[in-house]
């Protein structure tokens, strides 16, 4: 488990929450009571069901699970989240959600403010993946026969979202740190129409950063728009520790005509909550849209008038709210604090595992993510080692990840035979701010299962 302070924070809380939910309740008092039947002891058996079923779960929230991009939501969106769904609002309509749509509106200002943008159209969403298809949607609008491209290392979910709107789609190839290979783009940019360019800031596989100002200055000559899908690694524009190349990207997102991020990634929010963000505010008019019956309670700007979804849960707004307003998006302070704690722990894991003669890496991490292979006679062989790595990690509680990458990522040593294209490597998204005083333990348990796994 947790430490005790921690776990004795998460009880406390509680109570606060039930003092929070009386405060709410106080807002109704003028209301004639609504009896609404419950049976208290059916209740208790299908949540204790529930407790049981859910221990078939890896151990997320603990600093042990160093695998899948899984971080826990802070104590606070909880709570906020578990309050505001005792009114169970909708973001789709001010009638449906007044106060939680200001909040929305208020949360994601500071999003766009982390950015560089004060003028800006954008909302939450339900993820990621529906923030990059209105992204690519809007593009769509501005350049129907526009093709979208984006690097082979970016998230499948660009190839996906071009199908279902009908857009053409092409994948760059990668340099050999998992980038924008900009020579390979520039040729295609040559035989003309390219729509739009993606420029990932953070893969999700090994966290790595398209060139951006090289992606700017193509964009002066060949004028295609440029969306940053940072849905993982938009928040590293708050840290401080990046290297001076990465942090140049940062500099300049604000450039860019679109950009995603994902709270429910390193924002510490429930899933699911993205946010698509707009520099140009005459977007709107690709949404506009009538609907009597739900934009009538006011003049003020509904967010379903600038969102292709519907309903959404305004208890998602609440959450991101307040953990905003704990925890402020700036340089130097908690939140920022914890993402350079993470990329610490990610740096000191690399830097044991590159000089250890068992193991071989790739390039270092440029935020959080690290990946790695057993040292073998061969890339196939190396593959399955990882797996028998992987799973005896797991047997002592360290659970980690596999991930198939090309092999041109890594620097093979003398003799060990290149039989395939990719390899079966482990990987790490030390995203929790406590990985940094655990490493010494997850280095240990590597230490030890490389030892007693044969090859």
């Amino acid at each position: 488990m947790v430490d005790q302070h921690a776990r004795n924070l998460e009880i406390d809380s509680l109570q606060i929450l039930r003092e929070a939910l009386n405060k709410l309740d106080n807002g109704f008092s003028a209301l004639k009571p609504a009896a609404i039947p419950s049976d208290h002891q059916a209740l208790e058996n299908v949540l204790f069901e529930v407790a049981e079923r859910l221990k078939d779960n890896y151990p997320y929230f603990h600093p042990l699970y160093a695998g899948q991009m899984l971080k826990p939501p802070h104590p606070v969106a909880r709570l906020a989240y578990m309050l505001a769904m005792w009114i169970n609002p909708n973001n789709h309509a001010l009638d449906g959600g007044k106060a939680s749509s200001q909040m929305e509106k208020e949360a994601v200002a500071e999003i766009a403010k982390m950015f560089g943008w004060d003028t800006f159209l954008g909302h939450l969403t339900s993820g990621g993946t529906m923030a990059n298809l209105e992204a690519l949607w809007v593009a769509g609008q501005f350049n129907p026969s526009g093709k979208i491209v984006a690097s082979k290392q970016a998230h499948y979910t660009h190839s996906r979202i071009s199908a279902v709107l009908k857009l053409d789609f092409a994948s760059i190839p990668n340099d050999r740190r998992g980038r924008m290979d900009i020579d390979a783009l520039k040729k295609l940019l040559d035989l003309g129409n390219i729509g739009t360019v993606v420029a990932t800031v953070g893969t999700t596989a090994t966290g790595s950063i398209d060139p951006l100002p090289d992606l700017l200055n193509l964009r002066e000559k060949y004028g295609f728009r440029i969306h940053i899908d940072s849905a993982y690694g938009g928040y590293f524009k708050l840290a401080d520790n990046l290297s001076p190349e990465t942090a140049a990207v940062y500099e300049r997102i604000n450039e860019a005509d679109s950009i995603v991020v994902d709270p429910h990634k390193h924002g510490l929010q429930p899933y699911g909550c993205g946010c698509v963000l707009f520099r140009d505010l005459s977007v709107g008019r690709f949404y506009k849209h009538d609907s009597p019956y739900t934009y009538f309670s006011s003049t003020e700007l509904h967010l379903g008038e600038i969102s292709l979804e519907c309903s959404r849960a305004g208890a998602t707004a609440v959450g991101l709210w307040a953990t905003q307003k704990l925890l402020p998006l700036e340089k130097g302070g908690e939140f920022a604090l914890g993402l350079q704690s993470g990329r610490e722990a990610a740096l000191a894991l690399w830097e044991k595992l590159r000089a250890d003669k068992r193991f071989i890496t790739a390039f270092p991490p440029e935020l959080d993510i690290i990946f790695w292979a057993p040292h073998a006679k061969s890339v196939s062989a190396s593959s399955e080692m990882a797996r028998k790595l992987f799973a005896a990690a797991e047997e002592k509680q360290l659970y980690l990840a596999l991930a198939n990458l090309p092999v041109e990522f890594f620097d093979l040593p003398a003799g060990m035979q290149p039989d395939s294209d990719t390899i079966t490597c482990l990987r790490s998204v030390l995203m929790k701010p406590e990985h940094r005083a655990w490493v010494d333990e997850i280095w240990n348990i590597i230490d030890q299962v490389a030892g007693d796994t044969p090859a």
